[in-house]
């Protein structure tokens, strides 16, 4: 799928591009998918700040200031990956990625256990979900959800011009 074949993509683009928007995101879970669908964005040079894959929980903590002990599989994990994500772009806004892919359960955590976490200067939240199928489908379909996210709170959103 293109970005142009994602609406959602679309919208951002133009929420971001209209607003003067810095985006980024922060991915365990999906592995670069969701960085690669949001840069394949409508001039994404000029919004899209960048992502980061992180995998092992010290990258987490040393990167992006992840709380030692902290349940990579969590909505307070998936909230701090967003607001470090968020600062070492310096964005306005971040939706980080964290979960369990599958086939099989992590812990007590079943396959398909998905926490967006989201981040702009006024706060932070985030969402579950819990998806089935396969780790390609529970992928996919936590991007897409991840780019609703990230339009969602780009609608809020508007970063001020030099001199306003």
């Amino acid at each position: 799928m293109t970005a142009e074949d994602h609406d959602d993509v679309v919208r951002l683009s133009e929420l971001a591009q209209s607003r003067h928007l810095r985006v980024c995101v922060a991915e365990s879970l999906t592995s670069g998918r969701l960085a690669n669908t949001v840069g394949a964005g409508g001039k994404a040079s000029e919004w899209f700040a960048g992502g980061i894959v992180a995998y092992f929980t010290e990258v987490k903590e040393r990167v992006l200031g992840l709380t030692p002990g902290t349940d990579p599989v969590s909505a307070a994990c998936a909230e701090e990956l967003a607001a470090g994500a968020r600062t070492l772009f310096d964005a306005d806004i971040c939706v980080a990625t964290t979960g369990v892919g599958g086939p099989v359960p992590e812990g007590e955590h079943p396959a398909g256990t998905v926490y967006l976490g989201w981040a702009t200067a006024e706060g932070r939240g985030h969402r579950r979900l819990d998806l089935d199928g396969d780790p390609d489908d529970v992928m996919d379909a936590s991007v897409d959800a991840a780019i609703r996210l990230l339009a969602f709170h780009a609608e809020g959103l508007r970063r001020p011009l030099d001199g306003d």
